[in-house]
């Protein structure tokens, strides 16, 4: 029986979208919006999420590497991607309708040591019972260690959790520790057709 839901942050609970923050700060040109995605694509992002690195020492490492005439926005695009935060059209209602149903809510995400800062800003956010990001941990998703840690964390069955991801290899990991789940495609209708069909008892879209 699923008493637990789990959900991912970027485009999941809010939308996480590297090509939409390059043109929020004006940068045109195919050449430059290339050589700006490389960051999101770097080692370095990935370290950020591991907790590894800073945001700032992040940007200390990756602006060099860009034109000096694009090295504002770069610091930019790792600082203040979150501003504004948008969540995906839909989640809002469901989360709410989840936690009035007597889910328990959680999020599992991989994300920087900025996040509990701009969390509090998510609207959201208020209906979480719980977070377990991999900055703190020094885990990323999808490895079998940062599920374990999150059931132990808040002492949950696995089976008893309910996991919405963007992405099927976190997913896949998920299901691989006895975690059932399905991947999220930025269609709240057809989560909602796939939370009924696992039991949870969401109206439908």
């Amino acid at each position: 029986m699923i008493k637990n839901i789990v959900f991912d942050m970027g485009n999941v609970v809010i939308r996480f979208d590297p090509d939409a923050f390059i043109e929020r700060f004006g940068v045109s040109g195919e050449d430059k919006k290339t050589l700006m995605l490389e960051i999101f694509r770097s080692p370095e992002w990935v370290m950020m999420d591991r907790g590894r690195l800073t945001d700032e020492q992040c940007a200390d490492v990756l602006c060099p590497r860009v034109p000096e005439h694009l090295r504002d926005v770069a610091r930019k695009l790792i600082a203040l991607w979150d501003r504004p935060i948008i969540e995906i059209e839909g989640i809002y209602p469901l989360i709410e309708e989840l936690k009035g149903l007597g889910y328990s809510i959680y999020l599992l995400s991989n994300a920087s040591c900025r996040q509990p800062d701009y969390w509090q800003r998510v609207p959201a956010a208020k209906f979480f019972d719980g977070t377990l990001i991999s900055y703190s941990v020094k885990l990323i998703k999808p490895m079998p260690e940062i599920y374990e840690k999150f059931f132990e964390t808040f002492g949950l069955r696995r089976e008893e959790c309910f996991f919405i991801d963007d992405s099927p290899a976190n997913i896949e990991a998920g299901l691989y520790v006895g975690m059932p789940g399905v991947v999220f495609h930025n269609d709240i209708k057809r989560l909602r057709r796939q939370l009924r069909a696992a039991g949870v008892m969401v109206k439908e879209g």
